[in-house]
């Protein structure tokens, strides 16, 4: 009895696909890069198909705060709802596939959670988009479609981290019975982290070639278990966004919140509100032809306003590093507000309480007045 595959082309011939391995290991790492869908999204999640965005290939992962890389694991997925995913690929002819890579993956997992600060996986995402002469950003709006938020997008993925909600997938051209009962069992016991395999065997004939992926793990058990914890995105506004900063935060920093908001309203700035599931937040973007100028976001979480130099790098006037320093140093001179120098490439944040003085507020305002004006001007 053949295992193989038989394709009827358009004159009616009957082709065999055989099933054959795959020459190398890396040949599948970079199968998976380049083709994410192998990584059969729907049969993860068959109601809302996981879609996935490649951070990296080879990511570092280090066992120590502020440590180097001392492991790297094969691939950095994040899927649309910014859960970390892991990737460990091994041919089916290499023997760690069956016990060893488990242990190893979660040794992976344990540290990643720990020591992955998600400013070093934006920084990631960002160099490896840069290496394949895409534009990071225009790379994750189209990843998100028009509703996605990508600032949102980044801060879900360090409150995924936080909690631990990762994915580990072990891919394989063959998925062992050793290591299918290892995740299955694995599955089960783990929330909010999951673990499957993905099988991807290969097919070819008359110079064609067929990949089928396969997904395991996904016991009746293991769905019972974890189905509860979907939920579905909250959309903030401004009603509960001040609901939720009242009960964090004191009575001045909720004022200083409702009159960055005023600034936006006042100045016709787009205000978008955030769709995170417990942390509210609002960002205030100006929109022209060149496109998203993101200003600011402020964030219920820790009562902090954020602001967005990574955004500046690429459009006028603020892409030469001198000009961001200009910007930088504006805030910086207000009393109370420490910013590090190498903040003009990310999204540094300070808490609202530094601008509970009238003085360091009108000054706070009066810089955004005058970025706005610059980029007004360009």
């Amino acid at each position: 009895m053949t295992s193989g595959i038989f394709l009827i082309q358009d004159d009616d011939r009957l082709v065999e696909m055989n099933e054959q391995p795959y020459d190398t290991e890396d040949l599948l790492q970079g199968l998976l890069a380049k083709y994410p869908n192998l990584i059969a999204g729907d049969q993860i999640d068959a109601e809302s198909p996981r879609r996935w965005l490649l951070v990296k290939r080879e990511m570092g992962i280090p066992s120590q705060e502020d440590g180097g890389g001392r492991w790297s694991v094969d691939h950095l997925f994040l899927d649309q709802d910014a859960i970390p995913t892991l990737i460990e690929v091994k041919r089916s002819s290499d023997t760690r596939i069956r016990r060893e890579v488990v242990g190893q993956m979660l040794d992976y997992a344990a540290n990643a959670v720990v020591y992955w600060p998600v400013e070093e996986m934006r920084f990631q995402f960002e160099k490896n988009c840069e290496s394949r002469g895409v534009d990071p950003r225009d790379e994750l709006v189209a990843f998100l479609g028009d509703d996605g938020e990508t600032d949102e997008f980044w801060q879900k993925a360090k409150t995924n981290l936080q909690a631990g909600k990762i994915r580990m997938l072990f891919v394989a051209d063959v998925i062992p019975p050793e290591l299918k009962r290892i995740v299955e069992f694995l599955n089960e016991q783990m929330d909010p982290a999951e673990i499957l395999a993905v099988e991807i065997r290969q097919f070819s004939g008359r110079g064609m070639r067929t990949l089928v992926p396969r997904v395991f793990g996904q016991t009746q058990e293991a769905e019972k278990r974890k189905g509860g914890a979907k939920t579905e995105k909250r959309q903030w506004d401004e009603d509960s966004f001040f609901k939720e900063l009242v009960k964090q935060r004191n009575a001045r920093e909720v004022a200083v919140a409702r009159t960055l908001l005023d600034w936006a309203r006042k100045n016709n700035v787009r205000v978008w509100w955030g769709q995170g599931n417990t942390m509210g937040s609002f960002t205030v973007i100006f929109d022209d032809a060149a496109g998203k100028h993101h200003l600011f976001a402020i964030w219920t979480e820790g009562g902090k306003i954020e602001f967005s130099f990574q955004h500046f790098l690429s459009k006028a006037p603020f892409t030469e590093d001198a000009d961001r320093f200009e910007v930088l140093n504006r805030f910086r001179a207000i009393p109370g507000v420490d910013i590090p120098t190498d903040a003009i490439n990310r999204r540094p944040s300070v808490p609202l309480s530094a601008f509970e003085d009238d003085a360091a507020l009108k000054q706070v305002l009066g810089t955004f007045d005058w970025v706005l004006e610059k980029i007004k001007a360009s």
